[in-house]
């Protein structure tokens, strides 16, 4: 299946969570999920009994929803995750926090993931020293994530920092705000990772 391309407030509705996919109006409090907490539709406000694979299900598309990525890619991610030694859901929400489109947006150069997607595609984002355009790329801990030098004026970018500057960064990037450029500094550990996704539930799905 394609990536979603749809309304992504009406999705955080139908999925009654912030998935973080409304950058600005998100961070000024304005989502339509603070003000309408309940399904679109005119059934949106019934309650509604949910049986175990309908709840695995939706924990499966709140991962894959937040972080941007195709049902393909998911189950790519979930295979790699599955082959590690270790808890499978806690690597594969580690893998997903290593996509570079993901590291990013940790940085505060995006206000959204898919804006931070959209900034690697079109080759404004450096990986030590080397241009990547590959949003799924894996960034290793210690590598250094610069913006380009042509694109440190872009507006938008400028205007991302300046909203991220009053959420904060996460502890496992460094950011040099000013030259805009960070480094990911270790791959986190699951409890330090605040997303609204149980992953266990995903790997009840996938291991039927």
């Amino acid at each position: 299946m394609a990536r979603y391309r749809g309304p992504v407030e009406k999705l955080e509705r139908r999925l009654g969570v912030d998935l973080g996919l409304k950058g600005e109006r998100r961070l000024a409090g304005k989502s339509a999920l603070e003000k309408r907490p309940y399904p679109p539709g005119q059934h949106g406000q019934r309650r509604t009994k949910i049986n175990e694979y309908g709840l695995q299900l939706r924990e499966k598309q709140k991962a894959k929803f937040m972080y941007g990525v195709s049902e393909k890619q998911f189950r790519v991610l979930y295979k790699e995750a599955n082959r590690k030694e270790g808890n499978t859901g806690n690597i594969l929400i580690q893998l997903l926090e290593q996509r570079l489109d993901n590291v990013v947006y940790r940085m505060g150069f995006a206000t959204t993931r898919a804006f931070a997607r959209q900034l690697v595609n079109h080759g404004h984002i450096i990986v030590d020293g080397r241009r990547v355009d590959i949003p799924s790329f894996k960034v290793k801990a210690g590598q250094k994530i610069e913006v380009g030098e042509k694109s440190k004026t872009n507006s938008q970018i400028l205007r991302s920092i300046d909203l991220t500057n009053q959420t904060g960064m996460v502890e496992w990037v460094v950011v040099d705000k000013e030259k805009l450029v960070g480094t990911f500094t270790r791959v986190p550990q699951r409890e330090e990772i605040s997303i609204p996704v149980e992953e266990r539930l995903i790997v009840e799905l996938y291991s039927k």
